[in-house]
């Protein structure tokens, strides 16, 4: 009889190779987009990268401007403001800088309303028809999205391993803490320009605002276009073994069913996300949350209560606040913004940069609707929801 320690013997994958780092640029909330090129064709295109998006699509203006044939299909896509039925191109690749993809199906969307919101055009999501296929480190220290392919896989030191649900889009646990305390399940959702977004009936069934809870009126944009919402800031949101103090907050009403209510209460967007670099291995099931450098920059707290977007080539208003500096400077409704602080680049990314300074008195421009005369208004960015 022989003794000694025995060997244990596994098979494991090899171990997961670098393929490439691809530059991107960070939007106003977080939001991250990458180029790159569809197909043969010499132009790069402009995708937002959405862990909250189930597959990978393109804009319908694209497709028709580009002439890229489609087919119709029985499938449909659910969003914050709408249900629609989607046509797809599908067995089309795209190209990255080191990296090609294949045997990609993309559905047809209608982004109109991205293209306003951030100023340029929006020709696609990439989704989970990507992140299922690579290990994607999302570095938003050096704005750089480093790909791998599958295998094992050494984190680095001081993160947090998540454990989400996987079918196509993550979900996973947290704690909010306010009038009361609530660990529930939420979409984890890079392609939210917020920090975090609450159904009406969770909001109502966990009572974790009080009554008197004061709340702004606002609209935010969705798939199917604009909805009306709530904003807030929840007093405690623990992620992990991290904590955020005073966040801002979101409530809409999940008239289309999205969240499944109660088995999600909502979504966390990437103006938290954006706090960590992230690394995301689908096929493990992990996301790795490291923090970063913007750990703790301030939050967007809708300095003003002013939202405009792109439309027709010119800034336009779209919504003040009730309450709010927007209101108080003497915004109106189809205000075109001509000039802040001299600034008359009609470049939104830019503008909305300036309105979240607070303490700042900023000159604004501005072409008024009705008689198309040009007024000079006075905006002191302040927090509203102090």
């Amino acid at each position: 009889m022989r003794s000694g320690v025995q060997g244990q013997e596994y098979f494991s994958q090899p171990p997961a190779q670098f393929i490439t780092d691809i530059p991107f640029r960070l939007y106003n909330g977080g939001v991250v987009m990458v180029r790159a090129k569809f197909d043969d064709l010499p132009d790069s295109l402009n995708f937002i990268l959405d862990t909250g998006s189930g597959g990978i699509s393109l804009d319908s203006q694209t497709v028709s401007r580009l002439k890229i044939p489609t087919e119709n299909s029985e499938r449909t896509i659910r969003g914050i403001a709408g249900v629609k039925k989607v046509r797809f191109a599908n067995n089309h690749r795209l190209s990255f800088p080191g990296l090609r993809v294949d045997s990609l199906n993309f559905h047809v969307n209608d982004y109109e309303i991205l293209t306003s919101v951030y100023g340029e055009r929006i020709d696609g999501i990439i989704g989970f028809s990507f992140f299922s296929r690579y290990i994607v480190k999302i570095d938003y220290d050096t704005l750089q999205m480093r790909v791998y392919k599958q295998g094992t896989f050494r984190y680095p030191r001081g993160g947090f391993m998540m454990r989400p649900i996987l079918a196509t889009i993550p979900i996973t646990d947290m704690r909010l803490k306010d009038n009361s305390v609530s660990t529930a399940r939420y979409f984890f959702d890079s392609g939210a320009g917020l920090c975090l977004l609450l159904t009406d009936s969770f909001v109502e069934d966990s009572l974790i605002f009080d009554k008197k809870k004061k709340m702004f009126l606002t609209q935010a944009e969705g798939l199917g276009g604009k909805t009306s919402m709530r904003l807030t800031t929840v007093k405690e949101l623990k992620l992990g073994p991290y904590r955020f103090r005073r966040v801002p907050t979101y409530i809409f009403d999940d008239e289309y069913n999205v969240t499944s209510y109660p088995y999600l209460g909502g979504l966390i967007g990437n103006d938290l996300l954006r706090r960590f670099n992230v690394y995301l291995n689908y096929q493990r099931r992990d996301i790795y949350l490291v923090p970063n450098r913007h750990f703790r920059d301030p939050f967007d707290y809708a300095y003003t209560g002013l939202g405009f977007y792109h439309i027709n080539g010119h800034v336009t208003v779209t919504d003040i606040m009730k309450g709010s500096p927007a209101e108080k400077a003497g915004f109106r409704e189809g205000d075109i913004i001509i000039a802040v602080n001299n600034n008359m680049s009609r470049n939104i990314q830019v503008y909305r940069a300036m309105l979240q300074q607070p303490g700042e008195k900023l000159k604004v421009l501005v072409v008024r609707r009705e008689d198309g005369k040009l007024d000079e208004l006075i905006l002191k960015v302040a927090n509203i929801l102090k």
